[in-house]
C-alpha cells in the first residue's frame, strides 16, 4: 500500500494486505507473509498487517452451511484463528470483513469482535465494499456498546469510478473512518494502456470495453501525464492521495521497478490547475442528494 506518511511507505515499515480467500490458494498470501515474518529481523514489529475474512476456506469453501462463511460469531472466530496461524503471528493490526452480511445483526458481530480484541488477537476492525449506510449502522452499533467502531473501509475507487464520493466517503469522514481504495488504476485502464505503457497485462472484458468507450478520454489522460513528466499509473495513485478521506491506496506491482515507481507517488505534487484538468476528464461526484436531486 502507499500512504501519505513515510511510516506506511514500502521503504519503511510495511502495511500489507493479504486476503483470506480461496482464490488465493487457500490463504497462500498469508502463508508467504507468515514465512517472511518467521525469518526474523523484527519484520513483524515493523509491519502493519491488515487482512480480511468472509468466504469459506478449504473443504468448506463451496458449502452453503451455517457458519462456514459470512459474519457469524463462529466464522469470525474461526477465520481469525486460521489467519493468525498462517501469518505466524499472535495479532492482526486491522481485521476487515470483506462484504456486508445482511443476515447477521451488528450486535453479534461486535460481540465477536470485542472478544478478539480482549484476547489481544486484533487491534482494530475495518470493512470492505460497504455502502455508506452500512458504515453508519456499524459505527452506531459500536457506539451503543461504547466501542471504537470501524477504523477503515476498503472501497473500489479510482478516477474511472468515483461513485463512493456520493455517500461512502461522506459517511467515512463523519465517523473518522479512513478509506483504503482498491483498484486505483481502474483495472489497469489508467496505467497507460492506450500507448502500451501498461506492461504485459491481461485485460478483462470490462477494461477492453472501457478502452472502446472512453479511448479518447484515456488518450487525453495519458497526454496530460506525459506533460507532467510522470507515468500515468503513478499520477493515478498520486491523485488518490490528494483525497482527504483516503488513507492508503492498495497497489499490486508485478515487478521491482513498478514497486519502486509506486513508492515515490507520495512525493508527486499535483497543482490545483492539474487537479482541475483531471476533474474535467473524470468528473467528480457530488455528495448525495446534491449529485442527483439538483
Amino acid at each position: 500500500m502507499i500512504a501519505k506518511e513515510s511510516s506506511l511507505v514500502v521503504t519503511g515499515p510495511k502495511f500489507i494486505v493479504p486476503r483470506h480467500r480461496r482464490e488465493t490458494g487457500e490463504g497462500l498470501t498469508e502463508r508467504i507473509i507468515g514465512d517472511w515474518f518467521a525469518s526474523g529481523g523484527e519484520r513483524r514489529e515493523r509491519t502493519i498487517i491488515a487482512t480480511k475474512f468472509y468466504g469459506g476456506m478449504g473443504k468448506d469453501a463451496q458449502k452453503d452451511w451455517p457458519n462456514t462463511n459470512g459474519g457469524s460469531a463462529l466464522n469470525i472466530r474461526r477465520a481469525c484463528d486460521a489467519s493468525l496461524q498462517r501469518l505466524k503471528t499472535d495479532y492482526i493490526d486491522v481485521y476487515q470483513m470483506h462484504h456486508i452480511d445482511r443476515s447477521v445483526p451488528w450486535e453479534e458481530i461486535w460481540e465477536a469482535y470485542e472478544v478478539l480484541k480482549q484476547q489481544g488477537k486484533v487491534l482494530y476492525f475495518g470493512s470492505s465494499n460497504y455502502a455508506g449506510w452500512h458504515i453508519v449502522q456499524a459505527n452506531e452499533a459500536a457506539k451503543r456498546r461504547n466501542g471504537l467502531g470501524l477504523v477503515s473501509e476498503q472501497s473500489k475507487y479510482s478516477l474511472l469510478q468515483r461513485d463512493i464520493e456520493m455517500e461512502v466517503a461522506p459517511a467515512c469522514e463523519a465517523y473518522g473512518v479512513g478509506i483504503i481504495p482498491w483498484s486505483p488504476l481502474g483495472s489497469g485502464a489508467l496505467a497507460g494502456i492506450m500507448k502500451g505503457q501498461g506492461g504485459q497485462r491481461r485485460y478483462g472484458d470490462w477494461t477492453k470495453k472501457l478502452m472502446e468507450e472512453k479511448g479518447d478520454i484515456l488518450t487525453q489522460w495519458e497526454s496530460l501525464c506525459e506533460g507532467l513528466g510522470e507515468e500515468p499509473a503513478d499520477v493515478a495513485i498520486a491523485w488518490t492521495l490528494t483525497r482527504p478521506f483516503v488513507t492508503a491506496p492498495i497497489i499490486g506491482p508485478r515487478t521491482i521497478e513498478q514497486l519502486d515507481s509506486s513508492a515515490r507517488t507520495p512525493d508527486i505534487e499535483l497543482s490545483p490547475e492539474t487537479l482541475a484538468k483531471i476533474d474535467e476528464l473524470f468528473p467528480p461526484f457530488k455528495t448525495s442528494p446534491e449529485h442527483y436531486a439538483w
